[in-house]
């Protein structure tokens, strides 16, 4: 759930693709590089990282690690990030096992983003990217998981509803995702 100084913590807003997305994005993943030398990547995921994908203004970003427990988080909380404490935030189940990760929020007042911190090997970080690269490959479904998205923020959903509707869509999307992953040899 948001902080109480976030903009998402008080209304859902599902924008037009904005082109500036992806630089900020690419910045971003340069500074988080940087404070957390020992990544082995670190992506821009999510809707801001489709190009014409209506998306919330909110840079979503995967640090991958060798361990969660061996790696030390410390210079995201001392750069002012907040770490999301909700269970969800902090294990994600997937395929019928649960995998740890953690989540962080920008610093007050800073531009909307959130830091999701997976191990490399896990299925979840894969998901991650697939759903990503499966997306930029296919206008048609891009174009339907967008107005999904968009129909469900004008419905007014709080950030809770609108992400408990939102989920019940990606598994369907991601089957043909895997379709499409072993049709072009598709790998993170």
């Amino acid at each position: 759930m948001p902080f109480p100084d976030e903009k998402s913590s008080r209304t859902v807003e599902v924008v037009p693709h904005r082109p500036q997305w992806a630089a900020e994005g690419q910045q971003m993943v340069a500074e988080l590089a940087q404070m957390l030398p020992d990544a082995l990547a670190v992506d821009h995921i999510g809707s801001t990282a489709v190009p014409g994908l209506p998306a919330k203004d909110c840079i979503d970003l995967m640090v991958r690690v060798d361990s969660l427990a061996a790696t030390d988080l410390g210079p995201l909380t001392a750069a002012g990030y907040r770490e999301r404490p909700e269970e969800w935030n902090r294990v994600e189940a997937l395929g019928g096992s649960t995998h740890p990760k953690r989540v962080f929020a920008p610093p007050v007042g800073g531009r909307s983003t959130n830091i999701h911190v997976r191990e490399s090997g896990a299925p979840t970080a894969r998901y991650s990217l697939l759903f990503r690269d499966f997306l930029r490959s296919n206008d048609d479904h891009r174009d339907t998981w967008g107005r999904l998205k968009t129909r469900l923020a004008e419905e007014h959903l709080d950030i809770y509803a609108y992400g408990q509707v939102k989920a019940a869509a990606p598994p369907l999307l991601m089957a043909l995702a895997e379709q499409w992953a072993a049709e072009t040899g598709w790998h993170a």
